[in-house]
């Protein structure tokens, strides 16, 4: 999100927080502030509308509280929380602070995505019935810390499923009626205290309003499925030459403390890392894989240089401008919401239900049974 914030006339930056003195003199260079030196402090600013939350998983709701009782509002990276009830205590402090509470960036904010739904609901097609979605990356064997591959708070479950699961809650209307699902945990290389995190599911998810969706990701780094997708990565950059063999091989080649140190040297504030003003030079529109929506009349399929519609008519491509920034439209809702007082999709009840839809991946595939997930939201 830092390219963002620093590009969108929309926003000013004021102040930050990291534990890494190397990331916070960065900021302070790039944008000729002092940076905070503590949560508490940041918190306290009184310069500062928003809080933007991008801490570990664990503690997005602690880091929440914090903003929203100080009067902020609070932009928290996904998942919201690691389970429902952190979700529920997070939204009834933003409705205590009468503060936008807004959870993103998932990939539902994409403009290929929202694009297919605005056209959907004009009705030219009918109803949706299918949905098909599905990532094969190499999630499992990047760098991590070690809470990130425990499967009480990591894996692909806690990290990668929100992206999928609001996408498809979007175009079914949002209302999951009930889930079925098998998750797996098959390297034990990758796991916490003995313990394999998930590296992989698929789930079958049925909606109120009749349509079905089928979600299937697998970060085993093995097939990749950007080759599907005009060989573009999640965030738009090309894959051309990428190798999944490689990352493997050098993740499971070192020990905890020296991954952890190799994704610290890849964060914001290193050498390696990229500036708040990277180019958005041969950029296209980001993706979470290959996506099919079927209608009763038509089926769309959003790439990331534009929209495939097959129909009763005939076929044809509906090509994308190329973005004028990564993310825009978390900014786009974001100051809606505040500054406009519009309704936003992304906001706290929409993400509990996303939350409540993990759970219950997770319910589903140990008990290898239906799940009614609670909480569901519609659009």
């Amino acid at each position: 999100m830092m390219q963002t914030f620093a590009s969108d006339p929309r926003v000013r930056l004021v102040d930050a927080f990291d534990p890494s003195e190397p990331a916070r003199r960065q900021f302070e260079r790039e944008f000729s502030v002092l940076c905070s030196e503590d949560v508490h402090s940041l918190c306290r600013n009184p310069d500062i509308d928003v809080v933007y939350i991008a801490t570990p998983h664990q503690l997005h709701l602690e880091h929440a509280q914090l903003a929203l009782a100080s009067g902020k509002h609070v932009l928290v990276e996904k998942p919201m929380a690691l389970d429902v009830a952190g979700c529920t205590a997070m939204i009834a402090a933003a409705d205590a602070a009468r503060r936008v509470l807004l959870v993103g960036h998932s990939h539902s904010f994409n403009t290929p995505v929202l694009e297919a739904h605005r056209r959907i609901a004009s009705g030219r097609w009918g109803a949706v019935k299918m949905i098909q979605t599905f990532n094969y990356t190499d999630f499992l064997y990047r760098p991590r810390r070690p809470e990130e591959l425990d499967a009480e708070q990591g894996g692909v479950i806690h990290s990668q499923a929100a992206h999928q699961i609001d996408i498809v809650r979007l175009f079914g209307g949002g209302l999951v009626d009930h889930v079925y699902a098998q998750a797996g945990a098959w390297d034990v290389k990758r796991g916490f205290n003995g313990v394999a995190t998930q590296g992989a599911y698929m789930a079958q998810l049925r909606f109120e309003s009749g349509a079905a969706a089928q979600l299937c990701y697998n970060g085993y780094a093995h097939f990749d499925s950007d080759t599907w997708m005009n060989d573009r990565s999640e965030l738009g950059v090309s894959t051309i030459g990428r190798q999944f063999a490689q990352n493997r091989r050098r993740v499971l080649g070192l020990s905890s403390e020296q991954e952890t140190r190799l994704k610290s040297f890849r964060a914001y504030g290193n050498s390696s890392a990229e500036s708040a003003g990277t180019s958005l030079e041969n950029k296209t529109h980001q993706h979470f894989g290959p996506l099919i929506i079927s209608c009763e009349h038509a089926a769309l399929r959003p790439t990331p240089l534009g929209l495939q519609i097959d129909s009763d008519e005939g076929c044809e491509f509906e090509p994308w401008p190329q973005p004028i920034l990564p993310r825009k439209e978390v900014i786009d809702e974001l100051y809606a919401a505040i500054v406009e007082g519009k309704p936003s999709l992304h906001q706290g009840r929409w993400a509990r239900a996303t939350v409540a839809v993990q759970t219950a991946i997770l319910e589903s595939s140990r008990l290898q049974t239906l799940i009614k997930p609670e909480f569901q939201v519609a659009v």
